[in-house]
């Protein structure tokens, strides 16, 4: 079968950074749906009218990925705002409540980056915001979506998921 919209891929990959740095690898298939939002544009582009057995190397620049990293999205609230044990790393959508910075936008998810005694460091850029990737992928299977696939417009797979985020002793920007 063909890669055509709508189908569901079996993909694996390798999901490195220009430095060679791994981010993420699928060592076991995992699935996606092609048509919808599971899949980047510049991927789905490289995977059309392919069958499994296909591979391909592809370089995605940051627009062609997960966007720009926009300082605008890195913003401080007050500690008060935070539960007690909050740590870099951690994860909320949207800002907390009662922030106090304008703007900020409620459907994002915030990363805490740094924890000071008096305020929270929260940044709402895609780890991956910025970098250049580079993408080694096999197709492994290709099969009929189902209705209901259809419908959702995915599998429910996670599209990309970060190993380390960085080298250790790095900043990822």
């Amino acid at each position: 079968m063909l890669i055509t919209a709508p189908c569901v891929v079996s993909l694996t990959w390798r999901l490195r950074d220009t430095q060679d740095n791994l981010i993420d690898e699928l060592a076991e298939p995992v699935e996606f749906f092609y048509g919808g939002e599971d899949l980047l544009a510049k991927v789905e582009d490289a995977l059309l009218d392919q069958q499994p057995g296909f591979a391909a190397d592809l370089h995605l620049e940051p627009e062609h990925a997960f966007g720009e990293y926009d300082p605008a999205l890195v913003f401080f609230e007050a500690r008060t705002l935070f539960p007690e044990g909050v740590e870099p790393g951690m994860q909320f959508d949207g800002p907390p409540e009662g922030a106090v910075t304008p703007d900020m936008p409620k459907d994002a998810v915030y990363t805490v980056t740094e924890v000071y005694p008096e305020h929270v460091v929260l940044d709402g850029n895609h780890p991956l915001a910025g970098i250049a990737l580079r993408l080694d992928l096999v197709v492994r299977d290709v099969r009929a979506a189902t209705e209901e696939e259809i419908e959702a417009g995915s599998v429910g797979a996670p599209v990309f998921k970060v190993l380390d985020g960085a080298p250790p002793g790095s900043p990822l920007h």
